[in-house]
């Protein structure tokens, strides 16, 4: 294994643990029996380290469906539950940064600077439903932005209920859930 690679998995375990909050690069580089600088070396900042721990170690969104193909439906419930199988994960890594109001503000401001953060994924899928509102398959007075929220929301709340109700090891919520979030937003798109 990769020096890169043993960072990016301590750093999964130290976030999914400690939560992000509380992880530290020094923390980070002890659990990856590495040098602090040596860290530095991989990743610019810890929210750097973050971003990588999402797009490498956490299984993140798929890109929806390319509008048109597939059904909208079906497209809908693949991002359904890709967003409740990363929400899952990623709350024992989040949770914390919710309570240091100081820390929530600078990750926020970091985040940005990388282009990312969680309001992008509502856009995204907004904007997948409005290409298919172009192409007639959902309806023209329906409102896009309100419905990826409607259904990113209930996404992570469900996420959240699993996660409070089974805790970390918990497993992954039934793709039913995925499936009857979607037949309820789909009333808005006919």
């Amino acid at each position: 294994m990769s020096t890169r690679d043993r960072i990016l998995d301590a750093a999964a375990q130290v976030m999914r643990t400690q939560g992000y909050a509380r992880a530290t690069t020094k923390e980070i580089a002890r659990v990856a029996e590495c040098s602090e600088p040596l860290l530095y070396k991989y990743f610019r900042d810890k929210e750097d380290l973050l971003l990588h721990v999402f797009s490498e170690r956490v299984q993140a969104f798929a890109p929806v469906s390319k509008a048109g193909s597939g059904t909208v439906a079906d497209n809908l419930v693949a991002a359904a539950n890709d967003a409740l199988r990363f929400y899952g994960t990623t709350f024992p890594m989040m949770g914390s940064l919710l309570a240091a109001p100081s820390l929530l503000a600078a990750t926020r401001e970091s985040l940005a600077k990388y282009g990312a953060g969680p309001a992008n994924v509502v856009s995204w899928l907004a904007n997948y439903l409005r290409d298919e509102q172009r192409l007639g398959r959902i309806a023209a007075d329906s409102d896009p932005d309100a419905i990826a929220a409607l259904l990113f929301g209930a996404c992570f709340q469900q996420a959240f209920l699993h996660y409070f109700e089974h805790g970390p090891d918990g497993g992954e919520i039934p793709s039913r859930v995925a499936q009857s979030l979607v037949d309820a937003v789909m009333r808005g798109l006919h």
